[in-house]
């Protein structure tokens, strides 16, 4: 009998492994095992410093906790980083999943998020009440809960900002060989090469939600989770 493929989920800048609580549950519903992640400076890991290679380093590790082969499914910055793990590590990943990262990190995108983080940083509560308003605002009542159970990482923005400049999207993406789910919110402002990215994967498709915006996968968990297990479906296939 076949084993059930893995999957490990990664998740976006400030937030932590409890984003993904719903996709989870689903996955292990489904009879995969599943594991959420804390990515360096985030969550459980609050205080680490943030670096490329060190986050690369937690995916292949969490890879290693399920067996050493996974389906990979990343979130904004979760998603860049699985990217990368994925151009680097081919033997851990069967697929990868990368929502809300279709723009690549240039530098003066990067420089415009840096100046927003040192404002933010100033102010007295260092944006935790600025921070909380934005994930009512857009987010339905169990998102919000799910995203804020772990906690945020108010202070690793800088660090993140730095480490991504190390980011080359699209060069990975061609040196990817396993299939490749590129998913984006309709009204995600990280999709604006989606066209480029998915002509860089050797076995890409491109799945757009509709109505959904950045945090796909918490505005619109169901349609995010039959993504992932039609990916998972097909992998095993």
């Amino acid at each position: 009998m076949t084993a059930e493929l893995p999957v490990v989920f990664l998740h976006g800048l400030r937030t932590s492994r409890t984003m993904w609580r719903a996709q989870v549950a689903a996955v292990e519903a489904a009879g995969h095992p599943a594991v959420a992640i804390d990515l360096p400076g985030h969550g459980r890991r609050r205080g680490e410093r943030f670096t490329w290679d060190g986050a690369i380093d937690a995916v292949a590790r969490g890879v290693d906790d399920v067996g050493g082969r996974a389906l990979v499914v990343g979130l904004s910055l979760g998603g860049y980083v699985g990217i990368a793990h994925a151009a680097r590590r081919a033997e851990q990943v069967a697929g990868l999943v990368a929502a809300g990262c279709s723009t690549r990190p240039l530098r003066p995108l990067v420089g415009a998020w840096q100046l927003a983080v040192r404002a933010i940083a100033h102010l007295p509560d260092e944006g935790a009440r600025l921070n909380q308003l934005m994930v009512d605002l857009a987010l339905p009542p169990a998102g919000a809960r799910d995203v804020g159970a772990g906690g945020f990482a108010l202070d690793v923005g800088r660090d993140v900002l730095r480490a991504v400049r190390a980011a080359r999207p699209v060069d990975d993406l061609t040196r990817i060989e396993v299939p490749v789910w590129l998913v984006n919110g309709r009204y995600d402002h990280f999709r604006g090469e989606e066209r480029r990215f998915l002509t860089a994967c050797q076995d890409g498709r491109l799945v757009v939600v509709p109505g959904a915006t950045h945090l796909v996968s918490l505005v619109a968990p169901v349609r995010f989770t039959r993504v992932v297990l039609g990916a998972l479906d097909g992998l095993q296939r």
